[in-house]
């Protein structure tokens, strides 16, 4: 292996490119995100690392707006993350003075995926360690959800998670899913902070929840990020509906486990095995009258 993981554009004899698959397990290391298209919404959680105490937390953000109807989540490194965040913004000003027209998402994910893509065929350059989810709106207002990878790669999804927990968020999506969890926007807010609720155990000043939902002006949107605040009071709901469920099923488990009551003018049930263990066995003489009286006979000769 050591022949093959030294430049990106060797393949390995079993068709690996080593270093892109290096920038992918940089993306398995950094903090979760999670992204949920809802039916008039989309939203973004991510999870926070606790920071020191003299750093300023405006400085450390996981969520970024690229346009006023575009934003991005990322896991991996900060600072390769900060590299494509400034140029997909410079093309997004750039597309609008061009075509006088706001870019779709679908546009600038395709970008942002082809940018590092290109990273993974130039000698000298090394792949972006990141993986992206890009949310927002279409001028039409229709919501859209993409992800990309470190290989360049991107998809359009429903919801989906990246960083160290993506598995278990993953998981829990699909599971919990439906028409039902994403009928407005409360209902995706509670969602995504069950789905995050699954690797991140610290609290609100732990999560960063932003929104994006259409304004009232055709073509505009309404973008914010929660203040910890809201974020605790989802979390306090959240946690108030998982205890009532956990109580309702504790509940039903007892019930169909509870032992019959007896009649108490019975004996006890072990009692009432004991005796039946127990089996009198009448032993009847079963020689015939005949042979009886013949026998008396002899026996008196």
């Amino acid at each position: 292996m050591e022949r093959y993981d030294r430049a990106i554009t060797i393949f390995s004899p079993d068709g690996h490119l080593f270093q892109v698959e290096y920038a992918q397990e940089a993306v398995k290391k950094g903090s979760t995100a999670v992204g949920v298209r809802g039916r008039n919404c989309v939203v973004i959680g991510v999870e926070k690392k606790s920071i020191p105490t003299l750093q300023d937390d405006r400085t450390v953000r996981k969520i970024h707006s690229i346009d006023e109807h575009v934003m991005l989540a990322f896991a991996g490194l900060s600072a390769d993350a900060r590299v494509l965040v400034d140029r997909a913004r410079v093309e997004c000003q750039s597309y609008k003075l061009t075509l006088e027209d706001p870019v779709t998402v679908g546009y600038i994910a395709r970008f942002i995926a082809n940018t590092k893509q290109r990273f993974t065929q130039s000698p000298g350059r090394r792949p972006f360690g990141i993986s992206m989810l890009i949310g927002g709106f279409d001028y039409d207002g229709t919501p859209r959800l993409f992800k990309t990878e470190p290989s360049g790669a991107f998809y359009e999804y429903f919801a989906n998670s990246t960083g160290r927990g993506e598995k278990p968020v993953r998981e829990y999506l699909e599971e919990h899913y439906s028409d039902e969890t994403i009928v407005d926007e409360a209902s995706v807010l509670k969602l995504v902070v069950r789905a995050l609720s699954q690797v991140v155990q610290s609290g609100a000043q732990n999560i960063e929840i932003a929104v994006m939902n259409p304004a009232a002006e055709k073509g505009r949107v309404d973008y914010r990020v929660l203040p910890i605040e809201e974020v605790e009071e989802l979390l306090k709901v959240v946690e108030a509906e998982r205890a009532e469920a956990e109580a309702e099923e504790a509940a039903k488990k007892g019930t169909q486990g509870s032992p019959n009551v007896e009649d108490p003018l019975k004996p006890p049930q072990r009692l009432r095995n004991h005796a039946s263990s127990l089996k009198v066995t009448c032993v009847h003489n079963t020689v015939p009258e005949g042979r009886r009286r013949r026998k008396h006979q002899v026996n008196n000769d």
